[in-house]
């Protein structure tokens, strides 16, 4: 077990003064690693920001990891799209991923008391007070109950109550670090805000849990948890425990070819079933949210995060990434239309140029869906994805906001379904479940 799993936080900043408070002082830290940079410069012109970005990650990822909730949620999802931030930043956020400092017995005992007027000992027959997993949201103990093993999540103190202050305090980093408009960081901000508060709504989340577990369940190599309701409140879930490892330490193992691919389909059809035949979807792929079972199975372990996909935005996306439309011009600016991609104010010159690039884009995004098989261990793509990205994130006129609120969660999904897929290096049968493009 790793240091940083070893030191447990005996409290935690809950009101919304004590989080400002702890944000002005990262403010602070970061402000002065600015002027040491600079200082340094003055003496060295060729001075790359590796240092720099090295400091600044380091002393906000330790505040994110303190206060933890909406805001270390938020870096994550940063940590997530290798194209937005510095090396630096991907490197030390990716570690949410994972797990962050739990927080204490004592802590885990008032949250029970509050929750069920009991401690956790007088509900289950045994129970873990350190934590096996702990990350942005909530972390995880073992506990028995009737010979049965268990996995409890528990929410911590005061992240449900303070996800639009702690969004509002985010932003100036946010702002810094992505280069968006103000604009564009306002919707990306309000889309991330409406699902945080889903997110730490553990009785919601019970609910879709049942609900999507049911509908998947007839996939194959994939298993669920089962969900106690009688055990779970708003910030305490109780579920099966489910073997195995996370992403990291599978790989780790240096598992077979076949394997690699059992564990890629699996994932694969997990998604595209609940894209095209529910239009919602787990829209949180990162890899703490999976494991994989001594069977070869894929465990699915939190649907906390669920996406839904209205029609006048399912039917233009899926349109353009899984059928010939991109070959008829007028169709395809049409689209990206509905989408918000064009605007109506846009010249002839802004029209041309955004057709060009999003086409290219959603070209390169889609060749996965083109074939009935792809590898995604191929670097190739992954190496033409990043560049273009690259080379959009330079542009001025990405700068300002484009692309209907939809596409933060579904980008977010299925880049990070790329992903993982990449890290797995499995080929998988890319037409198990395919877009239904009818129009109604």
């Amino acid at each position: 077990m790793s240091d940083q799993r070893n030191k447990e936080q005996s409290s935690m900043p809950t009101s919304k003064v004590e989080r400002s408070a702890r944000f002005v002082k990262t403010g602070f830290q970061v402000g002065g690693n600015y002027i040491k940079h600079y200082s340094k410069k003055l003496f060295n012109p060729d001075l790359d920001k590796s240092q720099l970005n090295e400091d600044n990650a380091t002393d906000i990822y330790a505040s994110l990891s303190e206060l933890k909730g909406s805001a270390l949620k938020v870096a994550q999802m940063l940590s997530m799209d290798k194209n937005l931030l510095p090396t630096a930043y991907v490197d030390k956020f990716s570690q949410s991923q994972y797990n962050a400092p739990p927080l204490s017995g004592p802590l885990i005992v008032q949250t029970f008391k509050k929750y069920f007027g009991k401690s956790p000992e007088q509900i289950y027959d045994r129970f873990n007070l350190r934590s096996t997993n702990a990350a942005s949201i909530g972390q995880v103990h073992q506990a028995e109950l009737d010979g049965r093993k268990l996995a409890v999540k528990i929410q911590y103190p005061g992240v449900g109550d303070s996800i639009s202050s702690d969004l509002k305090l985010v932003k100036p980093f946010a702002f810094r670090l992505l280069g968006m408009s103000e604009k564009e960081l306002d919707v990306y901000m309000r889309e991330v805000e409406e699902r945080l508060l889903e997110e730490t709504d553990y009785e919601l989340e019970v609910r879709r849990s049942v609900e999507f577990s049911t509908a998947c369940a007839n996939l194959q190599n994939i298993v669920f948890p089962e969900y106690f309701p009688s055990l779970s409140s708003k910030r305490i879930i109780t579920m099966s425990w489910i073997d195995g490892q996370h992403l990291k330490e599978f790989l780790a193992t240096n598992p077979s070819q076949e394997l690699r691919n059992q564990i890629g389909q699996a994932l694969w059809d997990f998604y595209n079933f609940q894209q095209h035949e529910l239009r919602a979807v787990h829209a949180d792929p990162h890899p703490g949210n999976f494991m994989i079972t001594p069977e070869g199975k894929l465990g699915i372990i939190d649907f906390g995060c669920i996406k839904e996909m209205p029609e006048d935005f399912y039917y233009p996306f899926f349109s353009l990434t899984s059928t010939n439309l991109l070959e008829d011009k007028e169709e395809t600016i049409k689209a990206f239309r509905q989408l918000e991609m064009i605007h109506t104010k846009d010249s002839p010159q802004q029209i041309e140029f955004y057709y060009t690039m999003y086409k290219q884009m959603i070209s390169l995004f889609a060749k996965p869906y083109m074939s009935d098989h792809f590898d995604f261990g191929e670097t190739a793509f992954f190496d033409d994805l990043f560049n273009f990205g690259e080379q959009v994130s330079k542009m001025p006129e990405f700068k300002q906001a484009r692309g209907v609120k939809h596409f933060i969660y579904v980008n977010r999904t299925n880049f990070g379904l790329y992903n993982i897929l990449h890290e797995l290096k499995a080929e998988v049968k890319t037409d198990t479940f395919k877009p239904h493009l009818v129009m109604a």
